[in-house]
């Protein structure tokens, strides 16, 4: 999402002069086209991250819109502090952008794991998180957080849907497969690995696959169409690469009770540990954690 983000920073940049944008000298190979059209406006903080959420929310009070990027643990992890006293407290509209969520840099190891990201951020209540699913998905998510006065994650990742795939229009909720078996909802990219294998089931079988793209999710924000399916078929799963603990799996269930919208299996499938018996990629970790198509499939079946 990389290119896809620099390519939509820039439109942006065109219709928005208060625009700042500062790395942690990250991004090469693809913020080149950025830095030159900002100019003095692009700031490479150094490997500096708690300085740089500091300069941004300096940059912020005074009227300007930051927009700072890094390898996702060290945008949000590293200067949580500085997120915390300097953006949050003040609430300010600084704009954070961590590449690689999830197990995104597996290779790298535990160290640059973002599976607790969004649930630690959003510890802190003014603060709103958007996890793209599509690279369509990115310049909605910025028009937005731009227009947002409030402190804002977007968690970027790698969408793997083929090329010739055209997701729907961007919204917060957002249905990808229709069909008869269990409701799945989803949080970020790892569902394009999904939709080619579930719109080849027999309709009886497939599930109906949602894609969640905004936090925290809101009582009255489930769409009546997926409220209806959840109380149809009483089989849910909820899948993200994001530990349990401040994931979306205890805030879909919160809502649901409030709602008083009961199920008859619920299925909460998530990143399980930073650490594994052996390092490895992203396909790698997620396999090891269960989140992958193959054993997705495998619950399938079980539940059919």
């Amino acid at each position: 999402m990389r290119t896809q983000l620099t390519d939509d920073l820039i439109k942006l940049a065109n219709q928005n002069n208060e625009m700042i944008f500062l790395t942690g000298d990250v991004g090469f190979m693809a913020l080149e086209k950025l830095r030159e059209k900002l100019k003095e406006k692009f700031i490479n903080a150094g490997i500096a991250e708690q300085n740089m959420i500091g300069v941004a929310a300096g940059m912020a009070s005074e009227g300007f819109i930051p927009w700072v990027y890094s390898i996702a643990p060290f945008c949000y992890a590293r200067p949580f502090e500085q997120i915390r006293n300097d953006i949050s407290f003040h609430n300010l509209p600084v704009k954070l952008l961590g590449n690689g969520g999830g197990y995104g840099y597996g290779v790298m190891g535990a160290t640059h794991h973002a599976i607790e990201d969004y649930g630690v951020l959003l510890t802190l209540t003014n603060f709103r998180v958007f996890v793209p699913c599509f690279n369509e998905d990115i310049y909605p998510i910025l028009k937005l957080s731009n227009s947002n006065e409030k402190p804002t994650y977007i968690r970027l990742g790698y969408d793997e849907s083929d090329q010739e795939y055209v997701p729907p229009k961007y919204e917060t909720w957002r249905q990808l497969t229709i069909g008869e078996g269990p409701v799945i909802i989803v949080t970020g990219p790892i569902a394009t690995t999904y939709i080619k294998a579930f719109e080849k089931l027999d309709r009886k079988k497939r599930p109906n696959l949602w894609i969640l793209c905004e936090l925290p999710i809101l009582e009255s924000s489930l769409p009546k169409i997926l409220i209806e399916q959840i109380n149809l078929t009483k089989n849910l799963f909820v899948i993200e690469e994001h530990v349990a603990q401040g994931g979306i799996g205890s805030q879909i269930s919160l809502v649901l009770i409030k709602n008083n919208i009961s199920v008859k299996s619920f299925t909460h499938l998530f990143a399980t540990s930073h650490h594994y018996d052996k390092s490895g990629s992203q396909t790698y970790l997620r396999k090891k954690c269960g989140i992958d198509l193959n054993n997705v499939m495998s619950r399938l079946q079980f539940q059919s």
